[in-house]
């Protein structure tokens, strides 16, 4: 977490796992909480001069895929000359960096061994309740619960593209990289950042990148082994300026020659309300809305032209 808070962690059995294979869920485990607990590890990077890195010298990650992927946080790996990740049972493995994406804060890590991989979540109810697990202070893998504040939080500030799940569940120093998941011990977001002012304390405004985000950084990597993200046509600002009155959306200051959106008809001067169902208040939700997208894929745009209403599908074709 690139800002971090103390908390009173709540601590959740571990499983042992055999010295050489890897950590497996009982079959009929009935919490569903601390089942999930088996699917994150602590991320351990040695930086160069093996300098520990302030507040956070250890990181998070949470498997997923075959068991042998790791996503954790761009951040975390930082200036890493390697890294490592240790498992609640205590093995420690050597990982390979094989993606950075800084737009999204998004790091995947391989391992050798395959472990437990987490359920992905099928969607994210506001209001409903939510669980962050991660490395906090490096003293391994705790538990902090609370509740899913807002979904699709996009131009907070951190990345240039982002999708975040916000929550009040308190995330410590080191958490970076763990998981929110809900009750049913599925993924909804990779643990990311915190909103905070002038303190490191917690003020309940903590972010994770979106599991669907970050389940379409995970398929490009193990479709066709990089990212391969929809590039935007268009450029877009925010329709209302500070102390404007009217509705908020993306205006299009430009579009591009040749883009998929140009030949769709958007036209500079149209304000984009919305991308399929995700609401464009800011000018950075078409971004993620892209972001989320394979190629090949089409998106349903509501725009507001010369006061009208319109609606135009874009075909993004590779």
């Amino acid at each position: 977490m690139r800002i971090f808070f103390c908390i009173v962690t709540l601590w959740l059995a571990t499983w042992s796992a055999h010295a050489d294979g890897p950590i497996l869920r009982s079959p009929d485990c009935q919490n569903k909480i601390a089942c999930a607990r088996s699917s994150v590890v602590s991320v351990l990077p040695v930086r160069p001069g093996n300098s520990p890195r302030g507040k956070e010298p250890e990181g998070s990650g949470v498997i997923v895929g075959d068991g042998r992927l790791i996503a954790t946080a761009d951040h975390v790996i930082g200036a890493a000359r390697k890294v490592l990740v240790r498992t609640i049972s205590g093995q420690v493995y050597n990982a390979e960096v094989v993606l950075r994406d800084a737009q999204t804060d998004v790091a995947l890590l391989r391992i050798s061994v395959p472990l437990d991989p987490i359920d992905f979540a099928k969607d994210s109810p506001v209001g409903g309740n939510a669980c962050a697990l991660g490395n906090s202070f490096g003293l391994d893998v705790s538990v902090t619960c609370g509740t899913i504040s807002a979904v699709q939080m996009s131009g907070v500030g951190f990345n240039q593209i982002e999708d975040f799940v916000q929550t009040d569940a308190a995330v410590n120093p080191g958490m970076s990289g763990g998981a929110l998941i809900n009750l049913e011990g599925e993924l909804v977001g990779m643990l990311s950042a915190i909103f905070t002012k002038e303190s490191d304390s917690n003020i309940g405004v903590n972010f994770a990148v979106s599991a669907p985000l970050l389940s379409r950084v995970v398929e490009d990597y193990l479709d066709n082994g990089a990212l391969d993200r929809i590039a935007s046509g268009i450029l877009v600002r925010p329709a209302l300026k500070s102390g404007e009155v009217g509705i908020a959306g993306a205006l299009v200051a430009r579009v591009k020659d040749g883009s998929a959106e140009e030949s769709s008809g958007i036209m500079q001067g149209d304000i984009i309300l919305f991308a399929g169902d995700r609401r464009i208040k800011r000018a950075g939700a078409y971004a993620a809305a892209l972001a989320l997208l394979k190629k090949g894929s089409s998106l349903e745009l509501e725009i507001l032209r010369r006061e009208k209403r319109e609606k135009i599908t874009v075909a993004f074709d590779r």
